[in-house]
């Protein structure tokens, strides 16, 4: 057994890491760890991940970093390390250890397919790209190749996503016959988005579209040069901004030709208000949310809300296979936790909200800044407030490209012979488009 004095890493990150542990705080040693994952001695990584797994409870996580750290130039062990942390969460600290493992084994199919999962789970879509392409004389068709088509779409190279999506024959295996239709659609989607929009690494409407089927009604008209590209980290909402909201889903349904035929009703508060609303901007009839409704238009404030409790996850299941003609509404979506179901639908995307009528920083007559209690009026009231609004579109700092209401309709009406097509996967990745975000 090795003393104490001997366990101890030595680089300075891994010592303060150490630190952290020694004090209980995980979190804190898992953030320098990410900080200095592609520069830091992988042995030594192990030491401290060893010990963060014994403290999480993560046995095979343990175990793995333990061997690890005995033997950091066993390819072997290399391997194990990375795939215990791609399962457990930590794909960051996968990638330099199992791109290490490639290297002591050249061409080793099973480790560039963790390689390309860890990549993959970091949104590092074009380096999967890279390593798949370097061993594609290896490639099977299913998985690898299939992957390669994916990976190439997701860092934005349609060309040779299309190209190697052709390359695909049927598959043998039944299982692989739903990821080849949903990606059939991601490539279609983007042939009807392409057509209007640039799908460069700017184009957020035409990426969240060609991804997911999702069309994004609104940009922050804040930090789009600053690394943002029309996506919000912290945001407070407004009544105005849910009106903005509402309208473009109205100008949507309206370019695509879909005729709903009522509102359903979710049932958390949020999107119970914002439902109401939606009502009486379509001009629709509002009744409580049933799975196998057609013909209506589902609103949502927040997907992630919603899937809190039990019932709310029940119907994010429901609503994971489409009924025909109905059509998912989400006003605030998370991109940096997205929600299981894809919504067909979305008036902005966030990292962090505050919902109009739930607690709020306001700024009092002294210019002091307070948090204002919630909205503790009827959701019918909310809601009327909402249908009232102004919902004139920030100025912003003038960065944000324009996005006049007819430009929205012209892309609305250029991707509705692809859109509402598929099950709402959930998506697992921002694509093309990169933003700045909260750590």
């Amino acid at each position: 057994m090795f003393s104490r004095k001997k366990t101890r890493p030595k680089s300075a990150e891994l010592v303060e890491a150490w630190e952290c542990l020694e004090a209980g705080d995980i979190p804190g040693a898992l953030r320098l760890l990410r900080a200095g994952a592609e520069t830091l001695p992988l042995g030594e990584v192990a030491l401290v991940v060893e010990r963060a797994a014994g403290a999480a409870g993560f046995d095979d996580l343990r175990k793995a970093a333990k061997k690890l750290a005995a033997a950091p130039e066993s390819a072997q062990e290399l391997y194990a390390f990375g795939y215990a942390c791609v399962e457990r969460g930590l794909s960051y600290l996968a990638v330099p250890a199992l791109r290490e493992a490639l290297r002591l084994h050249p061409g080793a199919l099973s480790v560039v397919r963790e390689l390309v999962a860890a990549y993959e789970r970091e949104g590092r879509h074009g380096e999967a790209v890279e390593v798949l392409a370097r061993h594609e004389s290896g490639l099977a068709d299913w998985p690898d190749r299939y992957l390669l088509a994916y990976n190439a779409i997701m860092s934005g190279d349609l060309a040779l996503a299309n190209r190697h999506h052709a390359l695909l024959p049927d598959p043998q295996d039944e299982m692989w016959i739903p990821t080849r239709d949903r990606q059939r659609r991601m490539l279609d989607r983007a042939a009807a988005a392409g057509s209007v929009s640039p799908l460069d690494t700017h184009d957020l409407r035409g990426w969240q579209y060609a991804m997911g089927g999702t069309v994004l009604g609104t940009l922050s008209p804040f930090g789009f040069g600053a690394g943002m590209t029309g996506r919000y980290a912290w945001f407070q909402d407004s009544y105005d901004q849910c009106l903005q909201g509402l309208l473009r889903l109205k100008t949507l349904l309206d370019s695509a030709e879909v005729r709903p035929g009522s509102v359903s009703l979710l049932p958390d508060r949020g999107s119970r208000i914002l439902g109401l609303a939606a009502a009486d901007v379509l001009g629709l009839p509002s009744r409580p949310f049933e799975p196998g409704r057609q013909d209506t238009v589902v609103i949502a404030y927040d997907l992630n809300d919603l899937g809190e409790t039990d019932q709310g996850a029940e119907i994010l299941g429901q609503l994971l296979d489409r009924v025909p003609g109905q059509v998912l509404h989400e006003h605030a979506s998370n991109w940096t936790d997205p929600p299981v179901v894809t919504a067909d639908s979305v008036a902005l995307l966030h990292q962090m909200t505050m919902a109009p009528w739930g607690e709020q920083l306001r700024q009092d007559e002294d210019g002091e800044v307070a948090q204002a209690p919630a909205d503790d009026r009827s959701a019918a009231r909310i809601a009327a407030e909402i249908v009232g609004a102004d919902p004139t579109p920030e100025e912003g700092d003038g960065e944000t490209p324009a996005d006049p209401d007819d430009r929205f309709a012209e892309f609305a009406a250029a991707v509705r012979g692809t859109w509402l097509r598929g099950d709402r996967s959930g998506l697992n990745s921002s694509g093309p488009v990169p933003s700045s975000q909260f750590a």
